[in-house]
């Protein structure tokens, strides 16, 4: 999850968000649709300039706001492209485009998570290419993992799931990614206290070191502060205004950059990791 990032796909924020209204997607007061285009155009640019290709979702004028965050709707394996099933009722259009995505990017489709299952992929962190952890919450269910099990054992991966915690609610929901972000093959942004306490002992054993985010910051962005994209590793781009949290990682020896992304990221509960499904690393 941290390898050199190759191959993108991203939606623009200015075709998926132009018609947002807050209260019904959940975005906070700060959610601006046309600052928001403008800070998804910075974080374009970074991503761009890291020698990634974009492929694009579609610019089609649907309505699909949380369609932006093209994390969620997919996950991509070594052997090709799973369509999840999203727990959030807005977004359950969304795995439809990305396989639509994937026919025409010429990404083999390994199958569909169908419901009543559901797996959002902010709940999915390789710990190694054949180790797959899964955070079962309000968002993902045991259906949805038992049927990713299915789908993947037979390519040799072993699914791991582990219980979350409600925290803040149904509604502002709780990934696994909300609490740990790749940052290499072996080093991990973390917070420690909101990790299920297995999954924790399993990163250990295997011998990955975990970099506490400071517990402030993560509090005050509602976990944004350690949501963070690798493009490389230990070269990372981050929500700007958590000077801690960066300091962390910098200690640890990666490089930060970030953007401002008050009205994209912190109003609608999404960072730079929700931004991106990558869909090659080398």
């Amino acid at each position: 999850m941290a390898g050199p990032l190759k191959r993108v796909l991203m939606r623009s924020s200015t075709s998926a968000m132009r018609h947002a209204k807050a209260q019904e997607w959940h975005y906070g007061q700060g959610f601006d649709a046309r600052k928001a285009a403008v800070q998804h155009e910075q974080l374009t640019s970074m991503i761009a300039a890291s020698g990634a290709e974009i492929e694009w979702l579609t610019d089609a004028d649907d309505g699909l706001a949380d369609s932006v965050f093209t994390h969620d709707p997919s996950l991509v394996t070594d052997q090709g492209a799973v369509i999840l099933s999203m727990g959030k009722a807005l977004r359950r259009a969304e795995p439809a485009l990305h396989e639509a995505a994937y026919i025409r990017m010429g990404v083999p489709v390994l199958g569909r998570i169908d419901p009543p299952g559901q797996v959002e992929g902010g709940d999915c962190v390789w710990v190694d290419a054949n180790t797959l952890a899964v955070g079962r919450g309000v968002r993902t269910n045991q259906d949805g993992i038992r049927q990713l099990s299915d789908l993947l054992s037979p390519k040799g991966i072993s699914v791991h799931s582990y219980d979350l915690p409600l925290w803040q609610g149904e509604e502002a929901c709780l990934h696994l990614m909300s609490v740990i972000s790749p940052l290499a093959d072996d080093l991990a942004l973390v917070h420690a206290p909101l990790l299920p306490a297995a999954f924790y002992q399993m990163l250990r054993a295997r011998g990955i070191r975990l970099v506490e985010g400071d517990p402030d910051e993560f509090m005050a962005s509602n976990g944004l502060s350690l949501n963070v994209l690798p493009t490389a590793p230990r070269q990372v781009i981050a929500v700007a205004g958590f000077p801690r949290t960066a300091a962390a990682m910098q200690a640890a020896g990666c490089t930060v950059s970030t953007f401002e992304a008050d009205a994209l990221c912190i109003a609608c509960e999404g960072g730079p990791t929700c931004l991106t499904r990558p869909v090659l690393r080398q």
